[in-house]
């Protein structure tokens, strides 16, 4: 059968690249197929079973033919939940024509983005970032404009950061705190300083919250609780690591009900709605009992600190301290430049090939000496995993 021509396929599709922790959990996957013995710290992916009363209102919703198409925005009842879990957790208001039910966190970000990015119209993006943001934002034809954050400086953001990357034509500024790929935290404080630059210039704040209930050493908060954030603050909002439901693909999104509609209108045409009794699952997870987030969290903060201490204790490797989330990002800049390894892509594809372990490299996140950990994986992998980190890194620095 003949190749297809590169110019078949659509120019927007060359803006985008395919997801680099996507394709390296793709890649351990195929080495397992066959029988080799790999580590994976590259999945963002609790390893925690889901809850058994979110599974139970799954399995209660199939057996009462709950399985119909629903609202395309998501069930009554599943909105209603999300804007009273939002008010009693950070003490907002919104109402159910103010929120979205999408098909997972990631597909909120990408609505967003269609509906609201014109061709060159800027979002400010703070690096390291999630891997998904550029190429959304690129898909749409906006443009990336990116804020250097500082490893010595926990990769912290602030208002004078932002402020310098403002431009007339700057339409979002977007900041997921805790931070994926870092664990980096944005003070209160310095939120609430973004949040007066942006809404006083009306460019819109999105704040992606996917990690918002893993805080180590500060309370969950969200910027949208202001007195007049509803206006101009775009919340994204996912069950996936909250209650350990990756593959249940539920996101939301909190947001002025002009852009909902407008997203609606979009999801009308691409995925109908989300899935029926995923949305029941949900409704149980947002306002059911939260004892199993509490318990990851301590979990987490355990594997944290194990983390932390072990990378730090390979020689010339530094790390930033989480503050959120559940990554590790460690400076692996000893080794670049050795034996052959030229840059971060190098090292993870030596990682894995050399001493069977799986990370994400830094490129993918907008830094050149850095390697992403996800440590929501078992204690005993931990162990394993970073053991052969060490050994390699001495090897070959």
């Amino acid at each position: 059968m003949q190749a297809v021509a590169s110019h078949v396929i659509a120019d927007r599709i060359s803006r985008i690249s395919i997801s680099s922790t996507m394709k390296v959990a793709a890649d351990a996957e195929r080495l397992r197929s066959e029988g080799v013995d790999v580590v994976d710290f590259s999945a963002g992916e609790p390893d925690f079973p889901t809850p058994e009363n979110i599974k139970q209102a799954a399995i209660r919703a199939l057996d009462q033919n709950f399985t119909k198409y629903t609202n395309t925005a998501g069930t009554a009842e599943l909105k209603n939940a999300v804007c009273q879990y939002h008010a009693r957790h950070f003490g907002t208001s919104y109402k159910p024509n103010e929120c979205l039910i999408t098909v997972g966190g990631k597909h909120i970000v990408f609505n967003t983005m269609q509906a609201l990015i014109n061709p060159g119209d800027e979002v400010v993006i703070p690096v390291p970032y999630w891997v998904t943001y550029k190429d959304v934002v690129n898909y749409a034809g906006g443009k990336c404009v990116f804020i250097q954050t500082h490893e010595e400086r926990g990769f912290a953001l602030t208002a004078p950061m932002v402020e310098a990357h403002l431009t007339p034509q700057t339409k979002i500024v977007l900041i997921n705190s805790p931070s994926n790929p870092s664990g980096a935290v944005v003070d209160r404080t310095d939120f609430e300083q973004i949040f007066r630059l942006t809404s006083e210039r009306g460019i819109y704040l999105m704040t992606d919250e996917c990690y918002c209930q893993f805080l180590y050493d500060s309370e969950p908060f969200s910027i949208a609780s202001l007195p007049g954030a509803k206006q101009t603050v775009l919340v994204a909002g996912s069950l996936s690591k909250t209650y350990s439901m990756t593959g249940w693909r539920i996101g939301f999104g909190l947001m002025p009900a002009e852009i909902i509609s407008a997203m609606t209108k979009l999801q009308s045409h691409s995925t109908s709605n989300p899935t029926s009794f995923a949305q029941k699952a949900a409704v149980e997870a947002l306002a059911g009992p939260q004892d199993s987030v509490r318990a990851m969290l301590a979990e987490y903060r355990r594997r944290r600190d194990f983390v932390i201490n072990r990378l730090r204790a390979i020689p010339g490797v530094s790390c930033a301290e989480p503050r959120g989330a559940f990554y590790a990002y460690p400076n692996m800049g000893v080794v670049l430049g050795k034996n052959g390894i030229e840059n971060t892509l190098h090292l993870a594809e030596r990682l894995l090939s050399e001493a069977k372990v799986a990370v994400v490299p830094g490129e993918a996140f907008g830094t050149e000496r850095h390697v992403r950990l996800s440590y929501a994986t078992s204690m005993k992998e931990l162990e394993r995993g970073l053991d052969r980190i060490h050994e390699f890194i001495v090897r070959n620095s």
